[in-house]
């Protein structure tokens, strides 16, 4: 009864209610509910605060910028349920203004997203043509995650948000995690425009993911290694959320000698082998299943494939595919 009393106190306002029927929509930021209630920050925050304190929703802080989500779903499904009920009744002046709003508030996200990669596009388009075409090697992502079905995947360095916009849409949910706030920004926006409404984004460290140990059932590191400082240790945290036969897919490049992408790009390390890679699956309790290698151009790319032992002592056969 004491949760039941906790939800209506905090729910008996209008403006309330309203942000509980937004963010059940998308995650929004204080600005980005401001704009579409038209009321102040510092007054939209009060109303946060009261649903957060009640366990309806939650704030996330991404460098200035905080972020509201709805809270825990065995508390807040039973609302949604009702409110869904009411809505069928016809929805009324708020609700329609409120959604033309938040239309408004996609669009501005999609444009930002648009002129960063405008801005950055040269950049991005140098390294890709260092190696074989994207398309390429997301084929090899996908066959490699193909089976068994995905319950919870973790995108660690999501990045613009592109493992979610492939993966999420076959895992029952998904999270991606980003030290940017400006990454993570532009991947909300591209991930609203692919009405990609089961994926999260947070904003964490490599090192020290936000999730229970056992949590995640696939997890994928795409091209963020060698901007690690401790690969190992990156490899080590992916592992330790995965539950028992969990997999874990690293793309990354092998060994080269481009050393301008260590000076101009801030690549860490300059690629890795399969004995320092399958060395830090051993000591991540990781089995190597599969290794891959994509040739095409000055770098050559690599999937590495590997699984938390379902038992103990499990051993796992390797299989190496080399594709040109």
């Amino acid at each position: 009864m004491n949760t039941a009393l906790e939800s209506f106190r905090a729910l008996a306002d209008q403006t309330r209610l309203r942000i509980l029927a937004l963010l059940w929509l998308m995650e929004l930021s204080v600005g980005e509910l401001a704009q579409v209630l038209g009321q102040s920050q510092p007054r939209v925050s009060r109303h946060v605060k009261i649903l957060c304190d009640a366990g309806l929703a939650e704030r996330r802080k991404e460098g200035s910028w905080v972020f509201v989500a709805l809270g825990d779903a065995k508390r807040t499904g039973p609302i949604l349920a009702a409110l869904d009920a009411w809505r069928s009744e016809g929805e009324d002046h708020w609700a329609i203004a409120d959604s033309a709003r938040l239309a408004a508030v996609r669009a501005d996200r999609a444009t930002a997203a648009a002129e960063w990669f405008e801005a950055h596009a040269g950049e991005w388009d140098a390294i890709r043509s260092l190696h074989v075409a994207e398309e390429q090697v997301e084929a090899a992502m996908a066959a490699a995650l193909a089976t068994p079905g995905i319950a919870r995947l973790i995108d660690i360095g999501t990045g613009t948000g592109r493992m979610l916009e492939l993966f999420a849409p076959h895992a029952e949910s998904a999270l991606g995690i980003d030290r940017s706030s400006e990454m993570l920004r532009l991947a909300r926006a591209k991930l609203s425009e692919q009405g990609i409404g089961n994926a999260e984004l947070r904003q964490a460290d490599l090192y020290a993911l936000p999730m229970s140990d056992g949590e995640a059932d696939a997890a994928i590191l795409h091209h963020v290694l060698h901007f690690a400082q401790q690969p190992g240790a990156a490899i080590g945290e992916a592992a330790r959320v995965l539950a028992p036969a969990g997999r874990l897919l690293i793309v990354d490049f092998a060994p080269h000698d481009r050393e301008e992408l260590r000076t101009r790009e801030g690549h860490v390390r300059l690629g890795f082998s399969d004995e320092q890679m399958l060395g830090w699956f051993s000591k991540a309790g990781l089995a190597p299943v599969q290794t891959q290698t994509l040739e095409g151009g000055a770098l050559t790319v690599k999937l590495w494939l590997g699984r938390k032992a379902g038992q103990p002592g499990e051993q796992l056969p390797v299989n190496e595919v080399k594709a040109a």
